[in-house]
């Protein structure tokens, strides 16, 4: 674990909070956040690693003017789809707001569906080393002309352990580990798993949730209602972006295949249905995975209020 300077720099403070929201897309994270964090007259960080680019906003869900007026937002629209960004440089960025934040504020709500971006928030995010560009460039070359399927059975090779732990059809993944492990000789997983990083405020967590046919109904109708407000224009208008990592998910993708003229719109459409509820599963399963996360239904305003403030002492 990286020693991060800025934590030992500050001061301990015990009766500050940041409270962390997460849960899958489309289950009312923007909504709630702003209702409790209004609440406790607070700010948001958003914790989403896709409303962080200046250039996207319906494909991404970006909270509406109205929304973002009501509490102060950060993070989002907040760089350009050319910036080289991560979850360790989201975690040095957002530690940085905090320090400044934390002045005038007991609490912090941090809101998002992103668990890379949120444990590196909360946990730190282990130092990895810098990976040559033509590793990078070899192993992208290979995905482009062999697939997926070889660079999963290179990882099975070079290292199970990690094989065993990642998501394997995260081509993202799988990709990082291979990096990591043909640029130092060592297995990618001799680099994870290093002792939480220790932060100077409490972290209280909470996460939404609603019946699984409801949450998918959800979904459904939020694709058709970023396709009425001009989803495919937006994508479009990223043409010369789609080379990059955020244009390569879900709402992009399935949209720039259509563009290609290798399906319809309305194939478009309900592939980037079927594939927002995939991926809303995957993030059921993250943070279902870390028992710290107490379940509400996002109408349960105050009961999470209640929560919350027994939590809390300030």
């Amino acid at each position: 674990m990286k020693d991060l300077s800025l934590e030992t720099e500050m001061t301990s403070l015990p009766n500050k909070y940041l409270i962390v929201l997460g849960g899958p897309t489309a289950s009312g994270k923007t909504a709630t956040g702003i209702a409790l964090a209004s609440h406790f007259n607070s700010e948001i960080i958003s914790a989403d690693s896709r409303q962080i680019y200046k250039e996207t906003r319906i494909g991404t869900a970006v909270p509406s003017a109205d929304e973002l007026a009501a509490v102060p937002h950060h993070f989002i629209q907040y760089l350009s789809l050319r910036d080289y960004y991560n979850a360790s440089m989201f975690e040095m960025d957002v530690l940085r707001k905090l320090d400044e934040l934390f002045l005038s504020r007991n609490v912090v709500f941090m809101v998002g569906g992103s668990g890379l971006y949120i444990n590196a928030v909360c946990n730190g995010i282990d130092e990895l080393p810098t990976v040559d560009q033509g590793i990078r460039n070899e192993l992208a070359s290979l995905f482009e002309n062999e697939g997926l399927e070889k660079l999963q059975e290179m990882l099975r090779e070079m290292d199970p352990v990690s094989f065993e732990r990642i998501d394997l059809n995260n081509h993202y993944r799988v990709l990082k580990a291979l990096e990591v492990t043909k640029q130092t000789g060592r297995p990618y997983s001799e680099f994870l798993g290093a002792e939480k990083a220790v932060r100077n405020f409490q972290i209280i967590r909470l996460a939404l949730d609603m019946d699984r046919e409801i949450l998918y109904d959800r979904i459904n109708k939020r694709v058709e209602l970023m396709m009425e407000e001009g989803l495919l224009d937006e994508v479009k208008g990223l043409q010369d972006y789609r080379s990059y990592n955020a244009m390569k998910t879900v709402g992009y993708r399935e949209l720039f295949q259509h563009l290609d003229g290798k399906i319809s719109e309305a194939e478009a459409v309900d592939l980037i249905q079927r594939n927002t509820r995939k991926y809303a599963r995957k993030q059921l399963t993250w943070f279902r995975k870390d028992n710290l996360y107490p379940w509400y239904h996002p109408q349960d305003i105050s009961g999470m209020k209640n929560y919350l403030e027994a939590k809390m002492d300030y």
